[in-house]
């Protein structure tokens, strides 16, 4: 399963603020960290504060913040929440499948079973289990961790 960039810049921004732990950071400082558009991480921002996961802070000093702690951010949830409404083949997650043969394939059942599995596994992690050992992924986003602060 492939998951759209926009699922992947939010697991991004959310690893950045946790490691950030509740201080409001500027929306360009992440987009910058990453080399993604501004833009484009605006989009994400505003889905993840309508999903309840950040706040976004007006004025001067402005910015992001996480609302919730990084242990109770699980994975598999926020993927749930931030990927299409789609399965692995359109006929997994379908019922209104176009496809001559969908009541002999197998392989709908097969990719039914793969895609419970992935996002069963993503269920076990949280945004804490991501960002646990912070130290190289500040070195290279050029950031600091709230640890560190």
């Amino acid at each position: 399963m492939q998951l759209t960039l926009f699922s992947d810049y939010s697991l991004r921004m959310l690893m950045y603020l946790g490691m950030r732990r509740g201080e409001v950071v500027p929306i360009v400082e992440i987009a910058e960290s990453f080399g993604v558009s501004r833009h484009y991480m605006l989009k994400v921002m505003n889905e993840l504060v309508q999903l309840g996961y950040i706040e976004a802070v007006r004025g001067r000093g402005g910015g992001v913040r996480l609302l919730k702690r990084p242990t109770d951010v699980r994975l598999g949830k926020l993927i749930r929440r931030t990927e299409p409404d789609r399965g692995v083949l359109d006929c997994v997650d379908d019922t209104d499948v176009d496809c001559p043969i969908v009541s002999a394939c197998r392989l709908r059942k097969v990719f039914s079973e793969a895609q419970r599995e992935f996002y069963r596994v993503l269920d076990d992690y949280t945004l804490a289990d991501l960002i646990d050992r912070p130290n190289k992924l500040v070195r290279l986003l050029g950031t600091r961790s709230a640890a560190s602060a």
